[in-house]
């Protein structure tokens, strides 16, 4: 993408109602699109949605592709897609206002502080076609860190779901789950092989696309921390 193209996307973003950012890592505030720092944590069905429904997040979200079709799938669901780029959002905030769909919100921040912005209230999480990080073990979304961090923001009951290509990738989240004793409801390492466990593992990202016309195995667990 081009530089202006690229700024152009910048400064819609950050008029979007539909979006929140984070500037400053040392500062954990969200900015709306009057400019206004606001905390929504613990807040976010009642100040943002304005309803009590079940609240998802999608991480690593890219262009939002999975996140717009679970809330088009889903109306009485709200859906939070976060990822650190903002240009891969404004594609997913912008789609999510040309369909209307009241039930997506998009956030600019860094995983790595998903507890300042999010308190106990997250009904599931969807990890889909992350990076894998080969050489950077820690980074990994899937590592125990990370889960540390999920405990902190998904209800008793919450659930996580892992949708990836990768095979380095899934082993270490199948090994982790088993070192950290964390119950696997359903796993597969090759999700097309068999009817789908789930209805919802059909929708495919561009990145799923590619991966298949490589002729790359999907795979998919779901767990429970």
């Amino acid at each position: 993408m081009g530089g202006k193209k690229k700024l152009v996307r910048f400064e819609q973003l950050a008029s979007m109602p539909n979006v929140y950012q984070n500037f400053n890592i040392l500062k954990p505030a969200l900015i709306n699109s009057q400019g206004d720092a606001i905390d929504l944590r613990n807040q976010w069905s009642e100040n943002h949605f304005g309803n009590d429904n079940p609240l998802i997040l999608e991480l690593a979200c890219g262009g939002g592709e999975y996140t717009v079709a679970l809330a088009e799938r889903y109306p009485k669901a709200n859906f939070i897609g976060i990822d650190i780029k903002g240009a891969r959002i404004w594609k997913g905030a912008n789609k999510a206002i040309e369909n209307q769909q009241q039930n997506i919100a998009f956030c600019r921040i860094r995983i790595e502080q998903i507890a300042m912005f999010f308190g106990k209230e997250i009904d599931e999480i969807w990890i889909t076609f992350p990076d894998p990080f080969y050489k950077k073990e820690r980074r990994r979304l899937t590592h125990p860190n990370f889960l540390n961090l999920y405990r902190k923001i998904l209800k008793d009951e919450g659930v996580i779901h892992l949708k990836t290509d990768d095979d380095m990738l899934y082993e270490f989240t199948m090994e982790t789950l088993r070192q950290e004793k964390i119950e696997i409801i359903y796993s597969n390492d090759n999700i097309y092989s068999k009817p789908l466990y789930n209805d919802d593992l059909e929708i495919k990202t561009a990145y799923e696309k590619m991966h298949l016309e490589k002729r790359k195995t999907i795979k998919y667990v779901q767990f429970k921390l």
